[in-house]
């Protein structure tokens, strides 16, 4: 006897098979060939290959097919493909086919089948498609994903409204635990980063400012650049790779563990207990490291204008001072606030978005990284455009 399914069966409350659509043959001891369909056989779910059936054709002809369909739930037009192949598989050799045992409705579209002969030649090799097909595949297959990061968004902001009435179940221990994570545990890395972005400007400023006589306008330069827009930027693009691909590696391993399926078992939201958080911890330090990646930049800019370009760093401060205003201050920080949402939302989505495999979570913790940088630069330009626009 041999048995070939489409996919795992699950027996429904009477025993009958209900999962995806299974054939099976055996032998009777007066030579016929009783082929056994079972299960729900839709084309979603991908029709039964014939080759094990065809083995039992080749070896010792049976005398005679026959099929018993009893067992089937549910059929559409994959049945009658399984059929008309392994019917035809049996006219080849000769062998007879009984198909009393088959419903009404499929002997009488077989029927229909074969009273058309197929013409020769008809099947044609399916042509690749054009470079236009392929674009709008492309753009139908980012409905899925956008409608999913829409609905996450959504629950989001329920979880958020919780919060404002004090609803939302977290653990406060945890919360403190990701501000040290996201806040103190990142101050290296942003103080290397600002430092050099802020020297890196400067030094740009000057090789073409001192050309002019205007070598200490790099103050200005280093200033407006770094509290404006470099500030913020660098340190989400810097908290994209640092925490928000850890985001989304720690829910993601949650969800290969089953942990958040434990949390949902236990009544209790995923999204309020793990992801919520992370968005308040990182929320509330960007701002901060916002703040502190302009002073060090600043300051690098200091370094290159008093070592190369012998400015003072009175006077170095006194026109930074003049150059920038509170306003771009507030302007930098809000931005930050900003960059921080969408890394926080990014690897919380991607970490909640991930697959059951060891492997999903490297996947997962990637598209993280990568969502957040796009959302950040992407932002950044609209906030430019916004900026400018209100004239600030």
């Amino acid at each position: 006897m041999v048995s070939v399914a489409s996919g795992a069966r699950s027996p429904d409350r009477a025993g009958a098979v209900s999962g995806p659509a299974e054939a099976s043959a055996a032998r009777s001891q007066d030579g016929v060939l009783v082929v056994r369909l079972a299960g729900r056989w839709h084309l979603k779910d991908g029709v039964p290959s014939t080759v094990p059936i065809e083995k039992e054709l080749t070896g010792e002809p049976p005398r005679c097919v026959s099929f018993d369909a009893v067992a089937v739930c549910g059929w559409d037009t994959s049945i009658i493909t399984f059929l008309t192949r392994l019917i035809s598989l049996c006219g080849a050799r000769g062998i007879e086919t009984d198909r009393s045992g088959l419903p009404e409705g499929i002997q009488r579209l077989i029927a229909l089948a074969e009273a058309v002969p197929e013409r020769q030649g008809a099947r044609q090799a399916a042509a690749a498609p054009s470079w236009l097909a392929r674009i709008g595949l492309a753009v139908l297959n980012l409905r899925e994903p956008v409608r999913d990061a829409l609905a996450f968004v959504g629950q989001i902001t329920l979880c958020i409204g919780k919060l404002l009435r004090g609803r939302a179940r977290y653990r406060r221990e945890d919360l403190l635990l990701l501000i040290q994570q996201a806040g103190g545990d990142a101050i290296g890395i942003v103080t290397l980063i600002s430092f050099l972005v802020g020297t890196i400007l400067a030094f740009v400023g000057a090789v073409q400012l001192e050309q002019f006589g205007a070598a200490i306008y790099v103050a200005d330069l280093v200033g407006i650049a770094m509290v404006r827009d470099m500030g913020a930027m660098m340190t989400a693009i810097v908290m994209a790779g640092r925490t928000g691909a850890a985001y989304a590696a720690q829910l993601g391993t949650m969800k290969v563990t089953q942990e958040v399926d434990a949390l949902t078992t236990m009544g209790m939201s995923p999204l309020e207990f793990l992801v919520l958080p992370r968005m308040i911890a990182l929320c509330l330090m960007m701002p901060l490291l916002c703040l502190y990646a302009d002073f060090l930049g600043i300051v690098g800019g200091m370094v290159v204008g008093g070592g190369m370009l012998r400015i003072a760093p009175l006077v170095y401060y006194n026109e930074t001072a003049q150059a920038v205003h509170l306003i771009d201050v507030a302007g930098g920080v809000f931005k930050a606030a900003v960059y921080g949402l969408l890394v926080a939302v990014s690897g919380c989505l991607r970490g909640m978005q991930c697959g059951s495999s060891a492997s999903a979570v490297g996947d997962a913790t990637t598209a993280a990284v990568v969502t957040s940088i796009v959302l950040i630069i992407t932002a950044c330009g609209l906030f430019s455009v916004i900026f400018y626009v209100l004239g600030i």
